[in-house]
């Protein structure tokens, strides 16, 4: 058999763990001076849970658990009528679970099982993989890490405020400069009204997200192809190719949905946030208004916030939004929802092509103590046993081979230290330490080595 890996996964090795786990270190920093509390949900859901909630192009992405035992058998008792079966039809009798797709429904669904016991507003942190039938490319994955940050029951726009210096707080913290692009649901349904094709919010709104990938002349021709008429495109395309600063769309945009009372709804909240960002103001990001963004999934409400690195064109590293109906999906209403997303597959990559990663992150204080024989290494484990102690990374070389060979394991590991523990230093309680990259060796008394390193 050829050992493989499934398309879309990855192995991590020790190096490259190192610097996720820096940055999930960063992140977990930054959620927890933010006051969210950490919270863990199942790698899978049920699969009614899951389906619904991320309109008709994500749930074709969620990945489906068989059944245990003979499903099929089942599905025959079930629906005998194989003529009958398709993809759709045969998945319920076949599959009651799925790997999760996102953080944000599962943990609406925790609320909404546990919303009487929770002290509102209840603001969890979640840092888990999750699983997406997608085509894998550079930069995305079927699966990969979310690092979430959610807010539940509150309507207050002082949390939107929040999240944005959250994100700014995060990714200062990791050295990316980046542009935090803001746009509001309110708005994209406005503009539906405004060009008469509310029956088509969806579609309008799944072609309008593709535009910087595509361009506009392949979203109009989309959009064209999901029914939306040439009067509405025409009254559209002024709209999308909006231009000038924050305030100014806010006020293009204030006199062209003047009658439309969502609309102003819309304005007034994101005036909300930006007059408060403006008046704290941000480390090192940069926000934008963009009025394209419009992110496909169903759940959004209010605030959609999508974060791209600058100086690196790799799509976003970020997003999220309001998301007010969510929980009311299972049977809990009137708790809104407000919360972020961090990619933290994407931010490696940036950091790693932009070479952000702190040299001193990746380095361990490593000793590796050359064997001498066996007398020699039970005096080099007692050693060992105290610096490990002391949180000193120590290890022992477990065969007597010739130095030359020890070096060498010792500068393929990349290990900084290797130590001498002979028969000399053994009886006069010292350690010889010598450092690979610089070739410069001494010989210290046993006491001094921890404050040397």
């Amino acid at each position: 058999m050829k050992p493989g890996i499934p398309k879309g996964t990855r192995d991590f090795t020790s190096k490259e763990l190192q610097k996720r786990r820096y940055i999930i270190q960063t992140l977990q920093s930054n959620f927890e001076k933010f006051c969210f509390q950490s919270l863990e949900t199942p790698s899978f859901e049920n699969l009614d849970t899951l389906t619904g909630k991320y309109g008709e192009e994500g749930d074709r992405l969620i990945f489906k658990i068989l059944n245990s035992g003979d499903y099929l058998a089942e599905a025959k008792k079930k629906n005998p009528d194989m003529s009958q079966w398709n993809s759709k039809s045969i998945t319920r009798f076949i599959s009651e679970k799925a790997l999760r797709y996102d953080l944000t429904v599962p943990f609406a669904r925790y609320v909404a099982m546990n919303h009487g016991q929770l002290t509102l507003p209840f603001k969890r942190y979640q840092i888990q993989p999750v699983w997406r039938a997608d085509r894998p490319q550079k930069g995305r994955y079927r699966e990969f890490y979310q690092c979430d940050a959610d807010i539940v029951g509150s309507n207050s726009l002082w949390h939107e405020v929040n999240l944005i210096l959250l994100y700014d707080s995060a990714f200062s913290d990791l050295n990316i400069p980046v542009e935090i692009h803001i746009n509001n649901r309110k708005l994209l349904t406005a503009i539906a009204q405004y060009a008469s094709i509310e029956d088509k919010l969806i579609d309008f709104t799944v072609a309008l997200d593709k535009l910087d990938k595509i361009g506009l002349d392949k979203v109009l021709e989309e959009m064209a192809s999901k029914g939306i008429g040439q009067n509405s495109l025409q009254k559209l395309i002024p709209i999308i190719e909006l231009t000038g600063n924050f305030e100014e769309k806010i006020s293009k945009l204030k006199d062209i949905l003047l009658d439309l009372e969502i609309g102003q709804d819309g304005i007034n909240e994101m005036e909300f946030i930006y007059n408060q960002i403006k008046e704290i103001e941000l480390k090192s990001s940069e926000l934008i208004f963009n009025l394209t963004l419009a992110r496909g999934l169903d759940y959004y409400t209010g605030a959609i916030y999508e974060v791209k690195a600058k100086n690196i064109s790799l799509g976003s590293i970020g997003g999220g939004g309001r998301y007010d109906n969510l929980t009311g999906i299972f049977g809990v209403k009137n708790m809104p929802g407000v919360g972020i997303s961090f990619g933290l597959d994407r931010i490696y990559l940036v950091m790693d092509e932009l070479n952000l990663f702190p040299s001193d992150t990746l380095q361990q204080k490593q000793i590796l103590f050359f064997n001498f024989g066996d007398r020699e290494c039970v005096h080099a484990l007692k050693l060992i046993q105290e610096l490990r102690n002391k949180n000193i990374a120590c290890d022992l070389y477990p065969e007597k081979s010739k130095l030359q060979k020890q070096f060498t394991y010792a500068e393929k590991k990349e290990i900084p230290f290797v130590a001498f523990y002979g028969e000399d230093e053994i009886n006069s309680k010292t350690l010889t330490l010598k450092n690979i990259k610089t070739g410069e060796q001494k010989n210290l008394p046993i006491a001094e080595v921890e404050d040397f390193l």
